[in-house]
């Protein structure tokens, strides 16, 4: 379950409109190596999400470039989740298609405008960077499992600058004003979504 954050309160670092509540981290507790694949392939899908902005806007020098890095370091975030799979005997399971991004991706108009795509394209990996930080925070502060905890923790900080990275360039590439209109709307449809999740062991189950 995820618990709607009072109206009064202020949004947090990440701007998520809901926060996860700590009865999501028994489910996940109980079933570490669904967590763990689904985790695994995240990594893994966020990698192939980076590889294809770069083919379909390689004339964005500097997108391209923090690109080029953001795929490399979630290719070894991916490496890290399967070394403590196999260290602990797990076998990395089938993928799953993703409902979160699924219905992420319907807040979106369809349009051939580049630009709009590229922008839409930048608020989805922006609120699901976003998203992962807030899910391994509960994690890494309520998990028994000490060496998941840790792990976890840390990789907080890299997931918020994932996030602050995609911010960064959707601004860049549309008015200021538009782009932070969209992306509160945005941060509402995520929000009313997720209050109904919480109860699978994935990580935007």
């Amino acid at each position: 379950m995820v618990t709607s954050l009072p109206l009064q309160k202020k949004y947090n670092m990440l701007g998520l409109k809901s926060n996860t509540d700590k009865s999501w981290v028994i489910v996940a507790e109980n079933n570490l190596e669904q967590l763990l694949t689904d985790h695994a392939y995240a990594e893994q899908k966020a990698a192939g999400a980076a590889v294809s902005l770069i083919i379909n806007y390689s004339e964005e020098t500097e997108m391209v470039q923090a690109l080029s890095a953001h795929a490399i370091e979630e290719m070894e975030h991916f490496k890290m989740v399967h070394d403590i799979m196999v260290s602990r005997g797990m076998v990395l399971g089938r993928d799953q298609k993703s409902e979160y991004a699924k219905h992420l991706s319907k807040f979106f108009p369809k349009t051939k405008d580049r630009t709009e795509a590229l922008i839409s394209r930048l608020l989805m990996a922006a609120i699901i960077e976003a998203r992962s930080c807030e899910r391994f925070k509960v994690l890494s502060e309520n998990l028994n499992d000490s060496e998941l905890a840790l792990f976890f923790k840390g990789l907080l900080e890299s997931e918020a600058g994932h996030h602050t990275m995609f911010l960064k360039f959707a601004r860049k590439y549309q008015n200021r004003k538009i782009v932070d209109k969209k992306w509160d709307n945005f941060l509402t449809y995520e929000a009313e979504y997720m209050n109904t999740k919480g109860i699978l062991p994935l990580v935007h189950g």
